[in-house]
């Protein structure tokens, strides 16, 4: 077993919960942009991109919209979220595991869950968009069927990205 495998024991279990609490839309911001700094040189307007729908999230109710937060000794260490596009089309937004928590199937449970709520309300199909730097974020979305179907290279958030759509046909 490696060091990260034998921390994260000590670290304690892993937790999800749905509801929103005080701090946490800062902290998912927060984590948004600390960690796509860091990894992808991305600058401070890719948390306003994560903090503007997120926000918008927050301040309305639906049947059909949730957020995940992965939890680990009362930190969040991951988090993903369901918005609705229409009746037939979800969006997966926030999809982030914190780079101390990576490795312990935490992304993989965010995703199932996602999936599972989506089919559970009907959707048809679920859409996403990602950067194509982001390649262990790409595997996991193709392992749950998703497809790429759209490249869109240009300039976000200070960097040079080939934005990819993918989508996901639920049966």
């Amino acid at each position: 077993m490696g060091k990260r495998s034998a921390s994260r024991r000590r670290q304690g279990p892993v937790t999800l919960r749905t509801d929103l609490r005080p701090g946490d839309i800062g902290t998912i911001i927060y984590l948004h942009g600390a960690s796509y700094a860091r990894e992808y040189g991305f600058d401070h307007t890719f948390e306003a991109y994560v903090a503007g729908p997120l926000s918008e999230f927050a301040c309305s109710t639906s049947a059909r919209e949730r957020i995940w937060i992965a939890e680990q000794n009362d930190r969040i260490v991951g988090c993903i979220g369901i918005l609705s596009l229409s009746a037939q089309v979800a969006q997966l937004r926030w999809f982030l595991v914190d780079p101390s928590a990576r490795g312990a199937g935490i992304g993989r449970k965010l995703l199932n869950e996602a999936v599972a709520f989506c089919k559970d309300r009907g959707y048809k199909t679920i859409i996403l968009w990602t950067v194509s730097t982001l390649a262990a974020a790409a595997h996991l979305y193709k392992s749950a069927g998703f497809s790429k179907v759209e490249d869109k290279p240009g300039r976000q958030w200070g960097v040079e990205v080939v934005e990819e759509r993918y989508e996901l046909i639920l049966r």
